[in-house]
């Protein structure tokens, strides 16, 4: 069985105040190109299809027109999910519909969290889909006050697969989640620490024939070859410069699993360049000028409207840096970023409150901030 495996399309996406609507539907035609190409059995959606839970009309049309051609004009069947960007009782709207056209799309956890079953020429593939979910969503679907941490909450729902079916069968995981040992970059939105790490251990898929993985921008493969970010579609921040996007091509047979890479090449590339002012206004620095530009100016003195001289020659550069910091300031701002990126929302606010007060928070208000957060996360994810 021929899968195509891909994930955080994140329609709706704006960046550096850019809308990206125009630049995503150039990309998923694309990727339709390399469906037609490949003629892929199962398409996998591994969530965040939207980036934020109330996407924009235009996100919902191109949504609305990829599905439609891949399920309703290709014959294909889709299993998608939501990531943590998406609203699932939006996303949700249709879906037990849908299902009738082979487009699953899973968004909580209900019922008894049945697998999606398709066969080929070699038996039964199961397809287990499973939504980004808070540590208390699985506690509470398997009243089990032991699901404290998103790990947790994963092997308990790995448990409840192992103990269901026959687990020589080949089984794909389709889920939403940060595993240990995956490569972060800024553009990624910080799972929930409240409560417990937001980390999954890869060791809990190895009897998977294959883990399809959303949420890590960097296609990437966790421990095993056969678990896999796809990555997102297009690049979505200046950290994912040198990123190679693509859609994951995943060959399942009677016991071995075959992987590569097809690669997206998008209409606008995100490019970092670095030079003088006078050499970007009299010479062909970038290898193409319209792309989506971070300029770093190595000049000393002062400049009169450099992004103003520049974006006539350079029309889509979306950020201008000044080189002028020393090597040691820069490392230690890139230690300072670091630190905070790895610290809960708690402790980002205890941080905050320290700096603001000069005082460590009091327990009691940080158990009542540790509350409100919790609350305002789950108001968040019913949007």
């Amino acid at each position: 069985m021929k899968l195509l495996h891909t994930a955080d399309w994140h329609l709706g996406k704006i960046v550096n105040s850019v809308h990206m609507t125009e630049d995503q539907r150039y990309i998923l035609q694309e990727f339709l190109k390399i469906v037609d190409d490949e003629q892929p059995d199962a398409i996998i959606i591994a969530g965040d299809l939207y980036d934020r839970s109330i996407p924009p009309r235009e996100a919902v049309e191109l949504l609305n027109d990829v599905l439609t051609e891949l399920v309703i004009d290709k014959k294909i069947p889709v299993l998608a999910i939501s990531g943590n960007h998406d609203s699932p009782d939006r996303l949700e709207f249709g879906s037990q519909l849908f299902r009738s056209q082979q487009l699953y799309l899973d968004t909580k956890l209900k019922g008894e969290f049945h697998p999606v079953t398709l066969t080929d020429g070699h038996g039964p593939v199961h397809f287990h889909l499973v939504p980004y979910l808070e540590p208390a969503e699985v506690r509470q679907f398997f009243d089990d006050d032991s699901v404290q941490s998103h790990h947790q909450a994963a092997e308990r729902m790995i448990d409840h697969i192992k103990s269901n079916h026959d687990m020589s069968e080949r089984h794909v995981w389709i889920g939403h989640s940060f595993l240990a040992g995956g490569m972060e970059t800024e553009s990624e939105e910080r799972l929930s620490m409240v409560g417990g790490s937001p980390y999954v251990d890869a060791e809990l898929f190895e009897d998977f024939s294959y883990v399809a993985l959303g949420h890590l921008h960097q296609p990437q493969r966790v421990r095993s070859e056969h678990i896999r970010y796809s990555g997102s579609i297009l690049k979505y921040s200046f950290s994912e410069a040198n990123h190679r996007k693509g859609v994951t091509v995943v060959e399942l047979t009677g016991g071995d699993t075959t992987i590569r890479q097809v690669p997206l090449k998008p209409r606008r590339d995100l490019e970092v360049v670095e030079g003088y002012l006078d050499d970007f206004l009299n010479l062909e620095l970038p290898d193409h000028p319209e792309n989506y530009l971070h300029v770093k100016l190595l000049d000393d003195g002062q400049l009169v409207d450099p992004m103003g001289k520049l974006r006539r020659k350079y029309p889509n550069i979306l950020r201008l840096e000044r080189n002028m910091l020393s090597s040691q300031k820069k490392l230690e701002d890139l230690t300072k970023i670091k630190e905070r990126q790895e610290m809960s929302h708690t402790d980002l606010f205890a941080s905050f409150y320290e700096e603001m007060k000069g005082d460590a928070i009091p327990e009691k208000r940080s158990r009542h901030i540790e509350q409100v957060i919790n609350k305002l996360m789950t108001e968040e994810r019913v949007k």
